[in-house]
């Protein structure tokens, strides 16, 4: 089908409008694509008109179905400028159509301004529920925004709580950190103050500790006896700490530290600020720390980790003044019961003695040497249990009741027992070990007893070498009663015995007997000729082998006996 239509006037527009109209209808054409093909006709005739001259309208369906509208808007004369593009455009049908009805004339035009009028109308509708869906897409767009926004402030404020418990768990590893290293210094610094029993040192070991991490400067005023008053030229801050036992800073802007009293700034630095912290002991302070800030001013927790230090050190330096008081009294006493060795003809002796290096330095081991009343001589060799002022006294009773006991006579086994007998009664919580040996003049046998005590030896004039192990008695003291046998043994002239203390043969990790043998081996090493004419150098010869370490843990004494070659 194929139509042609003229247009030159608004009414051949019109015209045209409405046969396309009435076409678009017949042939199945959607209302709202229908409408749409009207109106862009409308417009483009209106620009023809507009452009004047004649112009041509083609309708025409192809197919056999016819369902393709092709509407074609041309110049109607070959000669007529082209002033416009030709308008092309296609509709397609959706369903079938019907034949076109309707006459021309005023019913034809008031018919086809009514099925505008309808076609109109189902646009409208068709606009209308497009605005209502826009408008639900619009409020479904805002409650989706609104969601939007509330789960971005939701995250937000998540993001903010996530970064604060991270900044809390930063601060918290922080003063976790700080605490642990706190802790740690303690713990090592302590360490190094109870390391020494001299508070000297241990003073001096302070400022080496606490510079430059904790404070710039360090000094340490310790009270002299009863002198508890620093020197004038000290800041007042010291003055106050060390009478009422509490912590200053003096500055000159208050410190706000745990625990610390403020003062005014020093009158000798007003710039400087001080914190001046007793040595404490349960009497009274020893003395006073006084500290300069590292920087501008001290941590919070610093000055109460600075506090503890002091405390400690205070301890230290109290525990270590005991000691070398105690340690005084014992040597003096010690000194004072190692009395000088008698001279006998035909018999010389010498002795050493050497303190352990490590504890009080002073313990039990004990020699003596002096004559009975027929002329006899006795050397003894001991060790009371433990170390310190306590054993020393002990030691310093046993070798006066020993002295006592020998007014009466006896044999080295009856002064043993007697002595046993003593010391279980007089302390039944000490114990003790000794052995006697007994010299006559002109009589070649030794006669001799232990008692707990490591075994004598023996170096004949050939230089061989024997321990005389026969079975000693238990250790004194113990709650048993016993007697103590006598045992006696050939010593002819150019013999020398040597009794001596656990410390110089026992070790650890060897046991005694090694040491034993060592003893034996050193000593039959020894020139003759050296042990008759130098006694007390082979006895300090022999202790070099023996203690090639420094360290002992044990007290050290040696007794040596030398019985002279005939003639001397």
């Amino acid at each position: 089908m194929k139509r042609v239509l003229h247009i030159a006037s608004p009414t051949d527009a019109a015209l045209a409008r409405i046969t396309t109209a009435r076409l678009a209808a017949a042939h199945g054409v959607p209302t709202l694509e229908r409408t749409r093909l009207a109106t862009a006709l409308s417009a483009q005739l209106r620009a023809c008109l507009t452009k004047g001259g004649r112009w041509r309208l083609t309708l025409e369906t192809d197919g056999v179905e016819e369902r393709a509208l092709h509407a074609v808007v041309v110049p109607a004369d070959a000669e007529q400028p082209a002033v416009l593009p030709p308008w092309r455009t296609t509709v397609i049908s959706t369903r079938e159509g019907v034949a076109p009805d309707g006459a021309d004339g005023p019913a034809g035009l008031a018919e086809a301004l009514l099925g505008a009028d309808e076609d109109t109308a189902v646009v409208l509708e068709k606009l209308r529920q497009q605005e209502e869906l826009a408008e639900f897409h619009r409020e479904e767009l805002h409650q989706t925004n609104q969601g939007v926004l509330a789960l971005h402030a939701e995250l937000d404020a998540a993001g903010r709580a996530q970064e604060e418990a991270f900044a809390a768990e930063r601060h918290a590893r922080e003063e976790a950190e700080n605490a642990r290293r706190r802790l740690r210094f303690l713990a090592d610094a302590s360490a190094v103050l109870t390391s020494s029993l001299n508070h000297e040192a241990i003073v001096r070991r302070l400022p080496g500790l606490l510079v430059p991490e904790y404070a710039r400067t360090v000094d340490v005023w310790l009270a002299d006896g009863e002198d508890r008053v620093p020197e004038p030229d000290r800041p007042a801050a010291v003055a106050i700490a060390a009478r009422t036992g509490r912590p200053q800073y003096a500055g000159p802007r208050p410190g706000g530290l745990p625990g610390v009293v403020d003062q005014p700034p020093s009158g000798t630095d007003r710039g400087r600020p001080l914190l001046c912290i007793p040595l404490p002991t349960p009497r009274a302070p020893l003395g006073v720390l006084t500290l300069t800030p590292p920087g501008e001013h001290w941590d919070p927790d610093d000055a109460v980790m600075l506090i503890e230090l002091a405390r400690r050190a205070g301890t230290a330096i109290d525990n270590a003044r005991r000691y070398e008081v105690n340690r005084d009294i014992a040597e003096t006493l010690q000194r004072a019961l190692m009395t000088d060795l008698p001279t006998t003809p035909g018999l010389r002796v010498a002795a050493r003695y050497l303190p352990a290096t490590h504890g009080l330095n002073v313990g039990g081991d004990w020699y003596d040497a002096f004559r009975q009343p027929d002329g006899s001589l006795i050397v003894v060799i001991g060790d009371v249990t433990g170390h310190g002022l306590r054993a020393a006294v002990m030691m310093g009773q046993l070798r006066t009741a020993l002295r006592a006991y020998a007014v009466d006579g006896g044999s080295p086994g009856q002064l043993l027992t007697r002595l046993h007998i003593f010391l279980h009664h007089l302390q039944p919580d000490l114990y003790a070990t000794a052995v006697i040996a007994r010299f006559r003049p002109g009589d070649p046998e030794l006669t001799w007893a232990a008692a707990g005590h490591p075994p004598p030896v023996l170096r004949t004039p050939d230089g061989r070498v024997r321990t005389l192990d026969a079975k000693p008695g238990a250790m004194l003291g113990i709650p048993l009663r016993q007697d103590i046998a006598d045992h006696t043994v050939r010593m002819p002239p150019g013999s020398t015995l040597a009794l001596y203390t656990d410390g110089l043969v026992e070790r650890r990790a060897q046991g005694i007997d090694p040491g034993i043998e060592r003893l034996g081996d050193v000593l039959g090493a020894l020139d003759a000729e050296r042990l008759a004419t130098d006694l007390d150098g082979c006895a300090e010869g022999l202790l070099h082998p023996l203690l090639s370490d420094s360290e002992r843990d044990d007290d050290v004494c040696l007794l040596l006996c030398h019985i002279a070659a005939d003639g001397a």
